[in-house]
């Protein structure tokens, strides 16, 4: 997706940005602390990667890592601007939303299927994959945090995702 971003197709940007800017602008927002500073990171992020798609070396590393890195780069840049006040405040009760996006998931039938399933998983796979698409963690942030080969993790989250899939199955 992002080569067909360098050669200027904007269908591709658009579907990038629609696959990646909430998991964007939930690392942005976890540096700058604020929804529009993080917003702003984000929309930084994809100008970004609109004007230099080009330049991504697949060699150096995976695309998610180039966008999470766009996105990490983007909200520092703005927290510096800023005179760094934005990183001395005190978080906010709610800094870390995964627990009350947990809750409000619950509060649904689908959401407490979820659930239901979710507490089915081995620990590991649970961790996994709330660490994943909860907290927004890359593959690679995964492995270093868990201390664990990045194929290793990706086989977790992939046979956690089966196992929910299969769970959430009628």
């Amino acid at each position: 997706m992002i080569r067909r971003c360098a050669g200027g197709d904007r269908a591709a940007l658009r579907r990038l940005y629609e696959g990646w800017s909430a998991r964007l602008h939930g690392i942005a927002l976890r540096i700058t602390r604020q929804p529009a500073l993080a917003a702003d990171a984000t929309h930084d992020a994809f100008v970004q990667v609109w004007q230099q798609a080009a330049r991504f070396d697949p060699a150096r590393g995976s695309g998610e890592a180039w966008l999470v890195s766009l996105a990490r780069y983007r909200a520092l840049d703005i927290v510096r601007r800023r005179g760094r006040e934005v990183l001395t405040e005190e978080p906010p009760e709610q800094a870390d939303p995964a627990p009350d996006a947990l809750a409000r998931l619950a509060q649904s039938a689908e959401g407490a299927a979820l659930q239901r399933c979710l507490d089915r998983l081995d620990p590991e796979r649970r961790s996994v994959i709330l660490l994943a698409f909860v907290q927004g963690l890359s593959h690679t942030d995964l492995a270093t945090r868990l201390d664990a080969p990045l194929g290793t993790v990706k086989s977790w989250i992939r046979r956690g995702l089966a196992a929910l899939r299969a769970c959430l199955e009628p």
